[in-house]
């Protein structure tokens, strides 16, 4: 008989701990923690061609192009995630550290097989319902 326990739950101090020791980033998921999975060659160009792109559009405006490793955090869910590119308006609003934002205006996740079903699913209802 196989018998299945229950997943673990994380703090959110649990998590932050785990982030600064690890060389890989995680997300955070209401208790969950969830390793993020490497890009590719070809998401990492998209990335790099979407930012210099957005960038130059938005250059003499009150925006700002932020790439990969700024953490956003969507607390009426309780996840903290690392969206591809985000552009914040204005001053980044951030959540008690200087790496974790709340108040980006547009986000943008280049798909891959291996992350489109969240990407296109769970993810996006967060944020259009922040």
């Amino acid at each position: 008989m196989v018998v299945e326990t229950p997943p673990r739950h994380y703090s959110i101090e649990e998590y932050f701990a785990l982030e600064e020791t690890t060389e890989y980033r995680n997300e955070y998921r209401n208790g969950e923690i969830v390793p993020m999975t490497v890009g590719s060659i070809n998401h990492n160009q998209i990335i790099v061609n979407l930012v210099i792109a957005l960038s130059l559009v938005l250059r003499e405006q009150d925006y700002g192009v932020y790439a990969n490793d700024v953490r956003l955090w969507i607390p009426r869910y309780r996840e903290y995630t690392y969206p591809d590119i985000l552009i914040i308006k204005d001053e980044p609003v951030f959540e008690g550290r200087t790496d974790t934002v709340v108040n980006p205006c547009i986000i943008f996740e280049v798909l891959s097989k291996s992350t489109s079903s969240r990407d296109r699913g769970d993810k996006f209802t967060f944020y259009r319902t922040r």
